[in-house]
């Protein structure tokens, strides 16, 4: 049985002689850039995973660098790394835990949980009364958080529950179990659900510009629980997924679920992939790449739209996961990344990565080589 527990082989990718994330000579970035799907988690996440590794005694360093990660890049706070190195870290950790919910609760949840769990929920009929049995599995393996489905009018909430006191000093368990409960929905009906707005139990933390990439723009904070909300029409769409597809699916986790649900046959994947094929700076306009579809702008951007993106996001997200790729992995000047990444102007490729990462590119490259 396949589960995201079960470590799979990691090869680093290897360009000139040097791996991926090596710290001196660096890979090319247009290698790099192409060598693997494109997607990053910020390094806060990594730092998380790795708290209950140093408290249980473990060496986090060597954890890293088993999958290929510097422990230099925890010092950066702007940093990010790939799904597929997270992943492979997940895996890491947890299987040195033997735990999947990385010692955040009271209780181990061992090996095979998540995916006893999926197979569980696979003959439900709705999503509706699959997240109602999920939520009770986690109910009956965790001690210390629990979980409720509210359905009110046309919204839908997943509401969270701590047991203990604390709820604030437990910020990665929320944003975990968050994470799984929303991934798990979306694959199940095959589809991106969009979330209406997202609320935490806990004071807004510094990397909470990562929620409305992960969820939505509407944030709260301090508030009674922990929830995520959605149109309550979502809870009566049909399982789609079977064995067949179940076991890709856990093939593949936790890549697929980490950040946003990735639905390959989506629009907004397939808009990703077809943007992958230009040069950075030679995208084509909207209407252009809707017409290279089939499809009027008009139906593109509902599209878009039902599965919680847009164009403009899209294209934001590659040019971030890609400028930080070159600013890692290449000696490459940034007025020359700016070019290659459509930017006309240097001061303007200043004001975006600062608004990606809260650093200049100059500041990113330094505090990486320091």
């Amino acid at each position: 049985m396949s589960t995201f527990l079960v470590p799979k082989p990691f090869k680093m990718t290897q360009r000139n002689g040097n791996t991926f994330l090596g710290s001196a000579s660096r890979a090319t970035a247009a290698g790099a850039s192409r060598s693997a799907e494109p997607g990053t988690i910020a390094i806060c996440f990594v730092a998380a995973a790795l708290q209950s590794v140093r408290a249980r005694g473990l060496n986090a360093d060597e954890m890293l660098a088993k999958v290929g990660l510097a422990p230099s890049l925890l010092q950066v706070p702007q940093a990010r790394v790939s799904v597929k190195h997270y992943g492979a870290l997940w895996r890491t950790i947890a299987l040195a835990l033997d735990d999947e919910f990385f010692g955040q609760d009271s209780r181990r949840m061992k090996a095979g949980s998540f995916a006893m769990l999926c197979h569980s929920v696979l003959n439900c009929k709705t999503l509706g009364q699959a997240l109602e049995r999920s939520l009770r599995f986690y109910g009956l393996i965790l001690d210390d958080f629990s979980g409720t489905l509210v359905r009110s009018g046309q919204e839908a909430r997943i509401v969270l529950h701590e047991r203990t006191a604390g709820a604030s000093q437990r910020v990665f368990a929320h944003e975990l179990l968050l994470l799984l409960l929303y991934g798990v929905s979306c694959w199940l009906v095959g589809r991106r659900i969009p979330v209406l707005r997202t609320e935490f139990s806990y004071p807004e933390p510094a990397h909470s510009a990562e929620y409305r990439l992960m969820y939505c723009a509407e944030l709260s904070f301090d508030t009674p629980n922990t929830l995520i909300a959605f149109e309550a029409a979502y809870l009566d769409l049909p399982v789609v997924q079977n064995q067949r597809s179940l076991k890709e699916f856990l093939r593949t986790a936790p890549e697929s679920i980490l950040v946003k649900y990735k639905n390959g046959s989506s629009l907004s994947q397939r808009v990703r992939r077809r943007l992958r094929q230009y040069p950075p700076g030679e995208v084509p306009d909207f209407e252009g790449l809707a017409d290279e579809l089939n499809m009027t702008p008009a139906t593109m951007r509902r599209r878009l739209h039902d599965e919680g993106e847009s164009y403009q996001s899209i294209k934001d997200q590659l040019r971030r996961d890609l400028a930080i790729s070159y600013l890692s992995h290449s000696s490459r000047s940034v007025m020359d990344i700016a070019l290659e990444l459509g930017f006309s102007e240097r001061s303007a490729f200043h004001r975006a990565f600062r608004k990606w990462t809260g650093a200049s590119p100059g500041e990113f490259r330094r505090t990486l080589q320091a």
